[in-house]
């Protein structure tokens, strides 16, 4: 057994595919937004998120209280709503970015892809859109000051490439124009959604 367990681990500081993509697959099965690693190219690795919808986790009207101390509900402008959403994937970003460099040392650079699923197409099937990327490099996050920092924040200071678009004056994150971004178009053509989901 002790034998089994050098050999695996051996595999898995040499980054071999297999055994990584098993590793990181099987490590990414409790996450809140379903994940999937994609594929390991020497110490690199690509990694599919699919987040929810932003009704799905941002409340419309978040708990107050009036001048009188009593409590209250205010209903939430469409940008702060917008804020928090980027906040809930960029920390969805960071999660799995941190996760996937623990349990697989050896990797050094995680290429994430959030997907969100914007419901059926007209054939009823579920309709994903790339609503974020980007690269993280594992010595980039030596340092991070995690408990004090926004995940935007740390997002935006750690990582490359990255790629989302905003839309409106509400700031809303948007599908990404995948015509213009042929990388990321493969990536997604390569996702079977229901797989992703669990379904």
């Amino acid at each position: 057994m002790q034998q089994y367990f050098d050999h695996r681990w051996h595999l898995l500081t040499t980054n071999d595919p297999d055994v990584v993509l098993e590793t990181l697959n099987l490590a990414f099965e409790d996450n809140e937004a379903p994940t999937l690693a994609l594929g390991v190219t020497g110490a690199d690795t690509s990694i599919v998120i699919l987040a929810p919808s932003v009704d799905q986790v941002v409340p419309e009207q978040m708990p107050t209280t009036t001048q009188a101390g009593n409590l209250s509900f205010k209903k939430l402008p469409q940008r702060d709503r917008a804020d928090y959403y980027k906040v809930f994937v960029c920390g969805q970003m960071l999660v799995t970015v941190r996760e996937a460099f623990a349990v697989a040392p050896a990797l050094t650079t995680a290429r994430v892809a959030v997907l969100r699923n914007d419901g059926d197409d007209a054939y009823g099937r579920p309709r994903a859109v790339a609503i974020m990327a980007a690269t993280f490099q594992k010595a980039a996050l030596a340092g991070v000051q995690w408990q004090t920092t926004d995940a935007g924040r740390i997002v935006n200071d750690v990582s490359a490439d990255r790629i989302f678009n905003e839309r409106g004056r509400s700031g809303e994150l948007a599908p990404i124009n995948l015509a213009a971004e042929p990388d990321l178009a493969l990536l997604v053509a390569a996702v079977d959604i229901d797989e992703l989901a669990g379904e």
